[in-house]
């Protein structure tokens, strides 16, 4: 499996009967309770509709990654997707994001680490992320948060 292909599996991995402003506290302090305990110096955020609805900085963090996040989150509404789902199209098409999106970079970054909350038959309500690793462990923590989030039967295999 390549690259790309890897990323557009994460992405439809996780699907959820719901997801409201409750649900978007609770899995951001999961993520931030777990990143404290590993002492990750992350950023997360996440946006329900068009509005923030979870933010916080843990210790180590810097207000660059703030701005990183904001970049990020703004590639995947835009895109519809990862933000390392656009870094591993334009890389597989053989483009450069920021010279090719034809978008301001100070506005947008493709840089892994934001993630389309999905849920069943209503389609993407929002955008879980997180900013301060290098942006594939920051894609892989959110993955695995949002694995840790949903219940196995909200996750979608590969022969469903």
């Amino acid at each position: 499996m390549n690259a790309l292909d890897a990323v557009v599996a994460d992405e439809q991995e996780v699907r959820l009967d719901k997801f409201d402003y409750d649900d978007a506290w609770a899995l951001g302090c999961q993520m931030r309770q777990e990143a404290a305990q590993r002492q990750l110096p992350l950023v997360i955020g996440i946006v329900h509709g068009h509005q923030r609805a979870f933010h916080a900085a843990l210790a180590g963090s810097y207000p660059e990654s703030d701005h990183w996040l904001s970049r990020k989150m703004e590639a995947a509404k835009r895109y519809g997707r990862s933000s390392l789902g656009i870094v591993e199209f334009f890389t597989a098409t053989g483009r450069d994001f920021d010279t090719q999106a034809h978008l301001p970079t100070e506005t947008f970054a493709a840089a892994g680490g934001v993630v389309p909350i999905e849920v069943t038959g209503v389609g993407i309500v929002g955008f879980v992320g997180v900013s301060g690793l290098p942006h594939r462990e920051d894609h892989t923590f959110v993955m695995e948060q949002l694995r840790a989030f949903a219940p196995s039967s909200q996750r979608v295999t590969m022969e469903q």
